[in-house]
């Protein structure tokens, strides 16, 4: 109990300079990731003297944290963005991660003299791309939608297949032609287990009646958690689980939405300091002076062969412009995953696997450095970057149970074509009504000459049989304007 003050306290210190870390590598425009890693080298045995090596529980918390940021990813994920670009998404998340895998295996087979599973292992782990870090950097930088929305895709999926191959590399199955419907029945197992937990949570959470409102977006976390065990212990694959699960859950109408994505959110920041912190303590600056050469040679093969020709093959079907290729081909950002997958070989003592995770902590401080740092000027050359991209409009809604009714929230985005529009033409159902709008700060009731105005917070009172239909008429103006229904908008 003495030392509990103390690493309560170490913990809270690491917490704050991680978060203020946030900002200050927001203005250097740097990936904040790397400062995660670098708090964690600075607590490990070459910095205050901390000495943390244990590949089993790093591979561990590595998994539980990267369920978290799956879990945000997949709620914060807006399924009108990301709809135009299933296909493609999951030609990347699977058809690339094989080719991938093909490729840079022989490669390093010859370049760095690897035995065959040595170095298929070695393109295994570097086949994922890291959903924290597409997630924090890719909505940052304005690219279309449809785009967007591939990418995001491909990282909250491709984890799934990534880590079986992993692990079926390092367990040392035997290849036979059972392995591909073994891979196919896991991932189409973990789908359709995501799908009906969220469904079914989605459908529980609307009906339960809890007593406070801080208690449903716990509620909606734990089902995505729920997944991953499920999906596990059913043989399936519990990362893809969880992912599904989330998407589905935040694109349900969940009560107190805004409350969920912002505690989501919270907990994805919270798992990637953590698990960055926790890697950079496992490193040793020592053994990665030694692996610059060979993580160097890694990231050469991945970003200059293995990457564009892996994504050139995989969109073939889909007609993609060349620049939007180029584009998707420099956004595979690596991150924490390669290296939490690395630590499976090492906790299963393959032999070579401490040579794997210390070219991989090279590889991936090289790649975030490079392809963090130009994917915002390379879209800007591309010309795929548009600065006004208009975001979603964010509808949230409160039970009110004894009415039987729900209050709902809508803030007015930029871009939303509800700017400008009269009240007389927002034309609600009936059994909904506006009550209250907020306008700098100040609110106001409305009458029928107002217009609303970007950034506006609108109040609406819906009965609960009205509800679907008000919120379908709020979404179908804020993509067409008030004349959407004559230009076949529904707001679906």
């Amino acid at each position: 109990m003495g030392e509990l003050p103390v690493v309560l306290g170490l913990g809270a210190a690491v917490l704050l300079a991680a978060v203020l870390a946030v900002r200050f590598s927001t203005r250097l425009g740097l990936p904040s990731l790397l400062l995660y890693l670098a708090i964690g080298v600075l607590l490990g045995e070459s910095g205050f003297g901390i000495h943390f090596a244990d590949p089993f529980l790093t591979q561990a918390l590595g998994l539980a944290a990267l369920v978290m940021i799956l879990a945000e990813g997949g709620l914060t994920t807006r399924w009108t963005a990301v709809r135009p670009a299933l296909a493609q998404g999951v030609a990347l998340s699977t058809v690339a991660v094989g080719l991938s895998i093909a490729i840079t295996g022989p490669a390093l087979h010859w370049l760095l003299g690897l035995d065959w599973r040595t170095a298929l292992l070695w393109g295994a782990v570097l086949s994922s791309t890291d959903s924290a870090a597409v997630f924090s950097v890719l909505r940052g930088v304005g690219v279309p939608k449809r785009l967007a929305g591939a990418l995001e895709l491909e990282s909250g999926i491709n984890d799934a297949p990534a880590y079986m191959a992993v692990v079926v590399l390092a367990e040392g199955t035997r290849l036979d032609w059972s392995l591909p419907l073994l891979v196919v029945y896991e991932l189409a197992a973990g789908v359709a287990l995501g799908l009906l937990l969220g469904f079914a949570g989605g459908w529980a959470l609307r009906r339960a009646a809890l007593p406070a409102t801080g208690l449903y977006p716990l509620a909606t976390v734990a089902v995505c958690v729920v997944a991953y065990s499920s999906g596990q212990l059913l043989h399936a694959s519990g990362l893809l689980a969880t992912y599904v699960t989330a998407v589905v859950l935040g694109n349900s109408r969940l009560p107190h939405r805004s409350d969920t994505l912002s505690f989501a959110e919270g907990l994805g920041w919270l798992a990637q300091i953590g698990l960055f912190v926790l890697l950079g303590l496992f490193a040793s600056p020592e053994r990665l002076l030694e692996s610059i050469v060979p993580g160097l040679i890694a990231a050469g093969v991945v970003l200059v062969v293995a990457r564009p020709v892996s994504v050139l093959i995989a969109q073939l079907p889909f007609r993609v412009p060349l620049r939007e290729q180029v584009f998707v081909a420099w956004a595979g950002l690596r991150g924490a995953v390669p290296i939490v997958l690395a630590m499976i070989p090492l906790a299963r003592q393959v032999p070579g696997a401490q040579r794997l995770v210390d070219a991989v902590f090279v590889l991936v401080i090289v790649l975030t450095l490079v392809q963090g740092l130009s994917l915002g000027p390379l879209a800007r050359l591309l010309r795929l970057s548009a600065a006004a991209e208009p975001k979603e409009i964010e509808v949230d809604a409160a039970p009110l149970d004894e009415l039987q009714a729900e209050l709902l929230q809508v803030k007015i985005q930029p871009g939303s074509r509800l700017h400008g529009v009269y009240l007389s033409e927002l034309r609600l159902p009936a059994g909904a009504s506006l009550s209250l709008i907020v306008r700098d700060g100040r609110s106001f009731p409305p009458g029928r000459t107002d217009r609303l105005q970007r950034g506006d917070q609108i109040l609406i009172v819906s009965t609960e049989s009205a509800r679907d239909a008000a919120e379908r008429r709020i979404r179908a103006v804020d993509r067409a304007g008030p004349l959407a229904r004559w230009m076949g908008e529904s707001g679906k």
